[in-house]
């Protein structure tokens, strides 16, 4: 069995009197791929925003690697190694391809503002390192042929691409991916999977909020079903696919008795 990355323990959110996650507790393990599944408004998005620092929880703990993150910054959480993408692109249109993953090298830099200013000899090398760092994350990508392309001239499963590729660069320890592949064609979400394999083989662990169920079923060692801020069914994909549970929270309850 494979530590624990990230332990999330009796995790609580509200939003004024309604509770989005009730008493969430689970964990993702150290080189695995695990999806939060659920109908929409189950809570999956909230939990992924309180766990990157998006969200203060009103009760309960989150732990990484064997220390409390509960209460950092989102960017002090990134800076310990826990990157996410968002369901919507969020991409500077107007800028290269390239320079959209410069911006996720940030956290890399070492250089003071004097320094900068000064234009001192470290920074010219440092800017160079930089730039071959990402250089490398497009060609691992499979983006490297749009790097001089504004990013908003990418088609939409190219900008999806471009979002982990940013999220890459970041050096991650866990990835946080929310909804990668909606609104990706067959091949793009098929280039997509086949992508967080190669992602996966770099010791970096995922963590997937989707809808899609195929990718789901198709990438994940674990499955976290949640329903009305409650997890109902943690197992492998096949044990999530015939869980009564689930399938009550996704079809109803007419469809449960009918399986059965």
């Amino acid at each position: 069995m494979s530590t624990a990355m990230l332990a999330v323990s009796s995790l609580s959110i509200r939003f004024g009197g309604l509770v989005a996650v009730r008493d969430m507790t689970f964990e993702v393990r150290e080189g695995e791929v695990l999806s939060l599944i659920g109908p929409n408004g189950a809570g999956k998005t909230t939990a992924f925003n309180a766990v990157t620092g998006f969200l203060r929880p009103a009760g309960g703990d989150i732990v990484l690697r064997g220390s409390s993150i509960l209460g950092l910054k989102p960017h002090a959480i990134a800076a310990l190694g826990v990157v996410r993408t968002f369901q919507k692109t969020s991409l500077f249109g107007g800028r290269s391809v390239l320079d959209n993953v410069l911006t996720g090298l940030h956290l890399r830099a070492r250089q003071r503002p004097l320094a900068i200013m000064l234009a001192l000899p470290s920074v010219k090398r440092d800017e160079r390192a930089l730039t071959s760092a990402a250089w490398e994350v497009l060609r691992f990508m499979g983006l490297e042929g749009r790097a001089n392309d504004p990013a908003a001239a990418l088609p939409y499963g190219e900008q999806r691409l471009l979002e982990v590729a940013i999220a890459l660069a970041a050096q991650p320890k866990l990835m946080l991916l929310d909804e990668p592949v909606s609104g990706m064609n067959p091949a793009e979400k098929a280039r997509f999977t086949a992508t967080l394999e190669r992602i996966r083989r770099r010791d970096i662990t995922l963590l997937l909020v989707e809808h899609d169920m195929r990718t789901v079923m198709g990438v994940s060692d674990r499955v976290i079903c949640l329903n009305h801020g409650r997890i109902i069914a943690d197992g492998t994909p096949a044990q999530i696919q015939n869980d009564p549970e689930v399938i009550r929270a996704y079809l109803g309850e007419r469809s449960v008795r009918a399986a059965g």
